[in-house]
Order: structure tokens, then C-alpha cells, then sequence
């Protein structure tokens, strides 16, 4: 069963990965800038934030696997109409049809998975599940890269398609029906359309920032709608039983310092998938497919990472991990802003496979680290909650790091490889500002489910 699920997933996370591969190509097919090609990436990031909340409630509404099917056809759908666009305005479009079934996709999946199998086999099963999140950015930049040179760019979302129609067939023949909740009580409509107005108004006006993609009066009177928005559900959410982002929950020190420390990181490393294939295929002129197998070192190191990652949290615990790994992503983060045609490539794979390897750390710490305090009632929320905060941190690096770029390359709109250099630099130093967050935390803190020895 979670193969039958990680199958109808892996689509997802290589179709994130390979568009970022494709981005230079899509901005000639569309005679567009480069950098409002980001508008592809925040829009989807924005769809999950914005439907992620919905999915626990929906799940247990109308049952998981129906809902999880449902999920697939409606990114299916967004793939086909991807491919089919025929301007910025109709891809990004498409991508939030895409957004909206990859929002209830992952969580949903991880619903089925830990319901429907035993707690002695949860461990097996959850490995299987988390297969995708590591194959799909390995296998994606290469696989785009090679649609990219032997087929137009709409096959990189056709491509999803049969991938996703054989994984629809898994889970029809392997996952069982469940028993949908009628008596879950209302869903909380008044915080969803609180929520999302504030997510999306916040996004969009970072997204517009400094390109001139929208007038200022207009950037404005959205920043004030979703502040307001934003007020008028920190008031409500504390009257409402079941919240649909319970934001009590930052109480907890090790949970909040999860949050912001994992936002500040996102922030900075979530430009990094927007720049990179910009500077080795615009800048520097390389194909899709070399550049590809450049980035794919990020994923290597972000495998590898993986087997050392609990016996360092046992050894040196949660702050002393967390505070080395977020320096090191930051130094690494910046690194590319360096690379030129006089950088060995071997050089550019290895900077890069180690800022994955030390990034792969610093969120598997943050991650888990975060459900140290929260109690056991409050793990679903907490989840849900997290990957809003997660999406949002993304969507706002991606814009930052475009705006870097708009104001990096000047008047006369150059995309020199000097020209990355305050880019990355600068999402560099935003990852950095979660070391203070770190150092704040207490040096025992979760030292429950490290297994490291609390000191005198």
C-alpha cells in the first residue's frame, strides 16, 4: 500500500524539480523576462499554502482515499493544462489547478499510510512513503533536462500524465476505501477565507515587489487587506474549537523555534531552485541537460545526509546541530553567487553536494525537533500548521531571490554571472538569521527524542 501511494507521489516531486530546469526555455517560448518566470514556482507554493489546511478535514469527511484520488485527477488536469498554455498568464494559471491537487496529495498520503497500517510495520511503511521526497529531486533536473533536448518544453508536464495514471491504478487496486466521518462538524470556513486572503496577499505583493508588475496603490491596498485579514483571524481563531491553523501551538519554545528558524531557512535556500538554472543556463550558456546534472548534486547530498543525521542529534543534540548546519547552509547558499566560466564543474557539484548535505541536516533537526513539547492530541495540527509555514517560507524566498536579481543586473538588464553574485550573497545572509533563533534554545532541548543525556 504506501509503495502503491509513494508511486502516485513520486510525479509530484519530480515535476517540481524539472520545471525549475525548464524555466530559461519556458521565458523563450514565452518571450517573457527570465525573473517573472518565478510567477510559475509561487504560484504553485502559494496553492499548497493556501489548501494544505483543508486537507486534513476533507480526508476524514469524505475518506481518505477518495479524497487522495480526487487530489491526483485535479493535478493531473493542471499537468495537461501546463502543457497546453500558451502564456505566462495561462501556465501560472495552470499551476494553481496543479497546487490545489498537490495540496491535498502529500498530507493525505501520509493519512492513508500511518491509518491503514500496524504501529510494529510504521516504520517500514513510512520509509517506503518518504522514497519520493528523496528520489524525485534527484531524478527530475536530469529528466527534464533530457525532455528538454530531444522535445518541446510541454512534455515535461505531459510526462506526468501515464506516471500518474499508473499510480491512480496502485491505489484503486491497493489502498483500502476507509469509512468516510459524516459527523466531523462544520469545517472552518470563516479562518480558511482568513487565512488564505492573508497567505495570498502577503505573497503577492513580495512576488510583485521591484519588477513592476503591479502599480503601487494596488501592492498597498493588498499589503493592508491581508494585514487585516490577517488580525481579524488571530482574534477569531481563539474562539473557534477546531481552528483551521491553530496558532496556540506556538507556546511551545522548541515548536516556534522550528517555525522561524525553518522560515528564515526557507527564505534564503527557497530562491536557490529560481536562481540556479538562470545562472548556468542564461549566464553562463549552458544546455538544460548539463546544468541538470549539476544541480542533481544537491540531491545527492540531501540523500546522503540521511543515514548521519540521528546519530549527530544523539552525539551533540538539537541546538549544537542546529546552529553549526544552519552556518554551513548559509555559506553554502551563498557559494553559487561565486561560481563563473572559470569554475571547474567538479568544483560547482562539490559546493553543492555538501550545501545539500548540511541542509538535509539543519530541516531534519528542525523537523523533528519541533514535536518535542507539542502533545500527542495536537500532532495533527501542529503538522498542518508546519506545512503552511513551510510553503509560505518558500514561496517568499523564491520572490526575495527575484528581486535580488531585478535589482542585481541593473538598467541595462544583463544576466551576467557577476550579476548572481548579491543574489545569492543575500539569501545567504537571510538563511543565517535563524542562527540567533537557534542560539535561543536551551542546550537539553529535545533531548527526549534525541536519545542524547541531559548535561548538569
Amino acid at each position: 500500500m504506501s509503495i502503491a501511494v509513494a508511486s502516485a507521489l513520486l510525479m509530484e516531486f519530480i515535476d517540481s524539480t524539472a520545471l525549475s530546469t525548464a524555466l530559461p526555455t519556458l521565458a523563450r517560448a514565452f518571450a517573457v523576462d527570465p525573473i517573472h518566470l518565478k510567477l510559475a514556482l509561487t504560484s504553485y507554493i502559494l496553492a499548497l499554502a493556501v489548501f494544505t489546511p483543508a486537507s486534513g478535514w476533507a480526508a476524514e469527511r469524505f475518506g481518505a482515499r477518495r479524497v487522495f484520488l480526487s487530489a491526483m485527477t485535479v493535478f493531473l488536469l493542471g499537468s495537461a493544462l501546463c502543457g497546453l498554455s500558451r502564456d505566462l498568464g495561462a501556465l501560472v494559471a495552470s499551476r494553481i489547478v496543479q497546487g490545489l491537487g498537490g495540496a491535498m496529495m502529500t498530507p493525505v498520503a501520509r493519512l492513508i499510510v500511518v491509518g491503514a497500517t500496524p504501529k510494529d510495520r510504521l516504520l517500514s511503511a513510512m520509509g517506503w512513503f518518504t522514497m519520493p521526497a528523496l528520489v524525485g529531486p534527484l531524478i527530475g533536473p536530469p529528466i527534464a533536462g533530457l525532455v528538454l533536448s530531444v522535445a518541446d518544453w510541454p512534455w515535461i508536464f505531459y510526462i506526468n500524465l501515464p506516471v500518474g495514471l499508473l499510480g491512480a491504478v496502485a491505489v484503486m487496486r491497493f489502498v483500502p476505501r476507509g469509512q468516510p466521518r459524516p459527523d466531523m462538524g462544520r469545517f472552518d470556513t470563516p479562518g480558511f477565507v482568513l487565512s488564505a486572503a492573508a497567505i495570498s496577499g502577503l505573497v503577492v505583493v513580495a512576488e510583485t515587489s521591484g519588477v513592476g508588475l503591479l502599480p503601487a496603490w494596488v501592492q498597498v491596498a493588498l499589503l493592508a487587506l491581508s494585514a487585516t485579514c490577517g488580525i481579524v483571524y488571530l482574534r477569531i481563531c481563539k474562539r473557534t474549537g477546531r481552528p483551521i491553523l491553530d496558532l496556540s501551538l506556538l507556546r511551545y519554545p522548541t515548536y516556534r523555534a522550528s517555525l522561524l528558524g525553518g522560515t528564515l531557512v526557507r527564505l534564503g535556500i527557497g530562491a536557490s531552485p529560481f536562481l540556479m538554472p538562470l545562472l548556468l543556463q542564461v549566464a553562463l550558456g549552458w544546455s538544460p541537460l548539463k546544468a541538470s546534472f549539476v544541480t542533481l548534486a544537491t540531491g545527492v547530498g540531501v540523500l546522503s545526509a540521511r543515514p548521519f543525521a540521528a546519530a549527530g542529534l544523539k552525539r551533540f543534540g538539537f541546538r549544537t546541530s542546529l546552529t553549526v548546519f544552519v552556518s554551513l547552509t548559509a555559506a553554502f547558499t551563498a557559494a553559487p553567487g561565486f561560481f563563473g566560466p572559470a569554475t571547474p564543474m567538479w568544483l560547482m557539484m562539490a559546493a553543492l553536494t555538501l550545501g545539500g548535505f548540511c541542509r538535509s541536516n539543519q530541516f531534519i533537526a528542525a523537523n523533528t525537533i519541533a514535536y518535542a513539547d507539542v502533545p500527542e492530541s495536537s500532532t495533527a495540527a501542529a503538522s498542518t500548521l508546519s506545512a503552511v509555514t513551510q510553503q509560505v517560507g518558500l514561496a517568499l524566498g523564491v520572490s526575495f531571490g527575484g528581486m535580488m536579481l531585478h535589482v542585481a543586473r541593473g538598467a541595462d538588464g544583463a544576466l551576467t554571472p557577476d550579476r548572481f553574485i548579491l543574489p545569492f550573497v543575500a539569501i545567504g545572509l537571510v538563511t543565517l538569521l535563524a542562527l540567533p533563533v537557534y542560539l535561543a534554545l536551551d542546550k537539553d532541548a529535545g533531548a527526549t527524542i534525541s536519545g542524547r543525556s541531559r548535561t548538569a
